[in-house]
C-alpha cells in the first residue's frame, strides 16, 4: 500500500533551503524564498509523493525523487506563478521519474499473472476496505507501461485536467486524449484479468 509521507520528510526537503540561498540567490532575498518553499513543501508535498508511487518508484526512490523536484522548484521559484505551484512539481516530478526509469532500466513491466498482491485479509470495517481498494488500485495500475500510467494517474486519480496532463508530460491535447483512451482500456483489461485470478483463487 502506498502510505503518506511523515511531516519528517517535509522538513528534510526545506532543510536544503539555506545551503541553496548562499549558491544561487540574493541572501537579502533568502528568507521570503525559504517561506514560500516551506509553504510548498506543507501544502503539496504528499501529493507529489504519492504521484511518484504511484508512478512506480519505491518509497526510498520516492522520497529522492520528491527532494529533486523541490530542489527544482527552489532554483525556479521566481518563475513560479501564483497558482500553477501544483502544476509546475507535477511536471518536475514526472520528469524526474522518466529521468529514473532511463537510467534503470532494471525491473521490467510485470504482468498481472505474476503479481503477489499484500496477504492482509479483508476486514468489515469501512477504513480497512478502502484500504484494501486503494492497495488494489494500486497494484494494478502498477503493472500499467510508464507512458500511460502517467496520463490515468494524472487525470483519473488526482483529477488534473486533460490541458493540466498535456502541460504536465509535455504532449500536445490530442496525444493526451489518445493515450488516456489506451490507458482506459488497458486498465479495464487487467481488471478483469484481476477478478479472474482471484476468482480461481477462491476456488476450494
Amino acid at each position: 500500500m502506498i502510505e503518506t509521507p511523515s511531516a519528517g520528510d517535509k522538513r528534510e526537503i526545506v532543510a536544503v533551503a539555506p545551503t541553496l540561498a548562499i549558491d544561487e540567490v540574493d541572501v537579502a532575498g533568502a528568507p521570503e524564498r525559504m517561506s514560500r518553499l516551506s509553504a510548498l513543501a506543507e501544502e503539496h508535498f504528499a501529493y507529489v509523493w504519492r504521484l511518484l508511487r504511484r508512478l512506480g518508484l519505491s518509497d526510498a526512490d520516492a522520497d529522492d525523487a520528491a527532494q529533486q523536484a523541490f530542489l527544482v522548484a527552489w532554483r525556479r521559484l521566481d518563475d513560479i506563478e501564483e497558482g500553477s505551484e501544483r502544476a509546475f512539481l507535477y511536471k518536475a516530478a514526472v520528469h524526474t521519474v522518466y529521468k529514473h526509469r532511463r537510467a534503470e532500466r532494471r525491473r521490467s513491466e510485470r504482468e498481472l499473472d505474476t503479481l503477489s498482491l499484500s496477504a492482509t485479509e479483508p476486514a468489515p470495517d469501512e477504513l480497512l476496505d478502502q484500504r484494501r481498494a486503494r492497495e488494489i488500485l494500486d497494484t494494478i495500475v502498477g503493472t500499467m507501461s510508464l507512458e500511460l500510467r502517467v496520463v490515468f494517474v494524472l487525470y483519473e486519480i488526482d483529477r488534473l485536467s486533460t490541458t493540466e496532463v498535456a502541460d504536465v508530460v509535455g504532449i500536445p491535447l490530442g496525444t493526451v486524449a489518445s493515450r488516456l483512451r489506451r490507458a482506459r482500456a488497458d486498465f479495464e483489461a487487467r481488471v478483469a484479468r484481476w477478478e479472474v485470478q482471484q476468482a480461481r483463487r477462491a476456488r476450494p
